[in-house]
């Protein structure tokens, strides 16, 4: 009953007519991995986590955005606790900017049955303005030449996150030294996360997740679904079961729908790709690409939890 309500919601979401500002806050890929909007994600026992994905926007826009995301966490079962660093590479038109940050996670619970999470991240964003690379309709103008601002901004996120065997919920703030300012292209804005995913797993061979997400900042409210399903297979004689590939599909208010598809290159090593699809009026013929690739170490210092619920 509860997989039907949320999907019947994603169905809702994706048939959506209203409009709203475009605001690709995130990639598309967190659905994968939500460590990016809330650092409790890191929290994850039994192996060290390498996570990488580059999103082109809007191919053949001249500036349109292209963002690169680099992440690496490891959980320590002695405290409790997972520490990450991450750094997100992002430009847009004459803007660019980087984002380096160090991720921390608590984790308290049942190791097999439920989980919570407390996460924390903090950070610089430096960001710069380069204009001498602008055309501009009046050349005369000096102050759009050898023009360069840059500026260099503390960041932080927090958030925290629940999970049992079916079911995960989440909420986050990001930006938290931004929540005064206005949004607008030159500053970080403060954004609000809230997240409930269902993931059924009682079919070995077949495992389904249906998500749906609110993310919100100043007066701009975007909701996405997302439903995703993994087909699994076993691995000869053992009782284990390796994961073969996924394929997924997300549904913006922002008139956007996003086809997700994954491959296991090997058990541990994962590498996804996404393809989005506006439907705003002026975008819709230029399409949107995103590669993922995420790699599971296997941890000898967090070797209590081995049959965790898996955090995808």
């Amino acid at each position: 009953m509860k997989e039907k309500f949320l999907l019947l919601l994603i169905i809702i979401i994706c048939m959506s007519s209203k409009l709203l500002a475009q605001s690709d806050i995130n990639m598309t890929t967190h659905w994968y991995n939500r460590a990016s909007y809330n650092p409790a994600f890191i929290a994850r026992p039994d192996y060290l986590y390498l996570f990488t994905n580059v999103r082109s926007q809007w191919l053949g826009v001249d500036g349109a955005p292209k963002t690169l995301n680099v992440e690496a966490s490891g959980y320590i079962e002695s405290l409790n606790s997972a520490f990450g660093i991450s750094i997100v590479n992002d430009k847009i038109g004459l803007t660019s900017s980087i984002n380096p940050t160090v991720l921390y996670a608590y984790r308290i619970g049942d190791d097999l049955n439920w989980s919570l999470s407390f996460g924390l991240s903090g950070g610089i964003v430096s960001r710069s303005i380069n204009t001498s690379d602008f055309n501009p309709k009046t050349p005369s103008d000096p102050s759009l030449y050898n023009y360069n601002d840059n500026s260099l901004q503390p960041d932080a996120n927090v958030g925290v996150e629940f999970e049992n065997n079916h079911l995960i919920l989440g909420i986050s703030s990001t930006h938290l030294f931004a929540l005064k300012n206005s949004a607008n292209l030159f500053l970080n804005s403060n954004h609000r996360y809230a997240y409930a995913i269902y993931k059924n797993t009682s079919n070995e061979m077949l495992n389904y997740n249906i998500g749906l997400q609110i993310v919100n900042r100043e007066n701009l409210t975007i909701l996405e679904g997302n439903a995703r399903v993994q087909f699994r297979k076993p691995l000869g004689l053992t009782n284990s079961l390796r994961n073969i590939f996924d394929i997924g599909l997300t549904c913006r208010t922002s008139k956007m729908i996003t086809f997700l598809i994954g491959f296991n290159i090997v058990q541990d090593l994962h590498i996804g790709y996404a393809y989005d699809q506006s439907f705003i009026s002026g975008l819709s013929t230029y399409s949107t690409n995103e590669i993922m690739l995420e790699y599971r170490i296997p941890s000898i210092i967090s070797s209590k939890c081995k049959h965790c619920p898996d955090k995808r």
